[in-house]
């Protein structure tokens, strides 16, 4: 099917300078863009901590958390997503809002991501993947490399409701843990040590 058949659908923008504003993407198999509901809830705890942020997207997707954190005053966003039309699509989303001096798109594999160094640490990385591939253990390992997460970064983490808990490293406290729908969402501060 020609990607002009295919059906658009479309991201608000729900917080901060592009408030209102609509997106349209399409969509591929395991897209799940966070809801409205949860993105608002997210972003009412990450409120204190956003402004002047270095972010990470994993497992980017529609972009919808990394581009409602740079509307709420985020300084900078790494997308990543192993898929081409999903990166020009972040990419176009970037240029549309006249943001493409604040977000970098890399098209690669998270996990093969993360293990080439970031230039400075990030201070908020959301990590939302598709759900049921057993992803969300290896990003969680991998994050925890010298030098990827800055003093007290705050790891948003997104899963089914049914999944089992991951394990986490010793020094990873639950901030915040919330349900909604088939959805199991949860905010992790990563203390020193």
């Amino acid at each position: 099917m020609s990607s002009r058949g295919q059906a658009q659908s479309q991201l608000r923008i729900i917080g901060g300078q592009w408030r209102g504003r609509k997106l349209s993407f399409r969509p591929e198999q395991g897209l799940r863009p966070t809801t409205d509901r949860v993105r608002e809830t997210l972003f009412n705890w990450l409120a204190p901590d956003i402004h002047g942020a270095r972010c990470l997207d994993l497992f980017a997707g529609s972009g919808a958390l990394g581009l409602e954190a740079l509307s709420r005053g985020a300084a900078r966003c790494d997308f990543v997503d192993s898929s081409a039309q999903v990166i020009r699509q972040l990419q176009q989303h970037l240029a549309t809002l006249g943001a493409g001096d604040r977000g970098s798109c890399h098209r690669r594999p998270a996990l093969e991501f993360l293990q080439s160094k970031p230039a400075a640490p990030w201070d908020v990385v959301f990590v939302d993947p598709p759900f049921g591939l057993g992803l969300i253990e290896p990003s969680l390992a991998a994050l925890q490399s010298p030098g990827v997460l800055a003093t007290y970064a705050l790891v948003y983490l997104e899963c089914a409701a049914g999944e089992d808990a991951p394990a986490l490293p010793a020094n990873w406290e639950c901030h915040r843990d919330k349900r909604a729908g088939g959805v199991a969402y949860r905010l992790f501060v990563v203390t020193p040590g």
